[in-house]
């Protein structure tokens, strides 16, 4: 007789490979355990991450790995991102999902909700695991979401691949990072614009 968490485990990749199956914005590109225990999931939506010359640009490709430990799914999944992202609940080790996981929360329904922060379709400034990135998004409501496509797979529906939106016009994107306090922008002549970074989304 199979054992609760192995029969939660089975259930878990019955579920996920029957709702992405043929999606096209969440594919598994890796499993480990037979029923697997750890995941690889590639998110083909747009996001962002800062460059090693601290500039903030679009990234269209995503990998996320989760682990499903011992004590799941009694405790949350153990998130962590394989790529760089600028969000505010994500760092270079985890994703922050305790707030919202419960052993009663199915995985598809969490892996489709990272896809939404990956999105900025959701994000908390309130509690970050990343300030800067907090900070900036609370400054530029307006740029976001950055890829407002539907993340989940349409419900008893026909897959049907979701296009890729416009881009807006340069100008209409361009947002700007704050520098830390100890850089003043007071130094910075009249007129022209005080930060030094920017964000163009395009």
């Amino acid at each position: 007789m199979l054992s609760p968490r192995i029969r939660r485990l089975k259930l878990d990749h019955d579920s996920l490979f029957k709702r992405f199956s043929g999606w096209p914005l969440i594919r598994i590109v890796g499993t480990a355990g037979m029923p697997p225990e750890l995941y690889r999931f590639q998110y083909l939506v747009r996001g962002l991450y800062v460059a090693p010359d601290g500039a903030i640009l679009e990234r269209n490709d995503h990998l996320l790995e989760v682990n499903l430990s011992l004590g799941y799914p009694r405790r949350a999944p153990q998130c962590r991102m394989l790529t760089p992202v600028f969000h505010p609940n994500f760092d270079d080790s985890s994703v922050c999902i305790g707030d919202f996981w419960a052993a009663s929360e199915s995985l598809d329904d969490l892996i489709i909700r990272i896809g939404r922060m990956i999105s900025y379709q959701e994000y908390n400034t309130k509690s970050p695991l990343n300030g800067l990135a907090a900070k900036w998004a609370a400054q530029n409501p307006s740029l976001l979401p950055v890829d407002p496509r539907p993340i989940a797979p349409p419900l008893d529906q026909p897959v049907v691949e979701p296009s890729m939106p416009t881009p807006a016009p340069q100008q209409a994107v361009a947002a700007s990072i704050p520098q830390p306090p100890s850089q003043a922008a007071a130094s910075v002549p009249e007129g022209e614009d005080p930060w030094e970074q920017k964000i163009v989304i395009s």
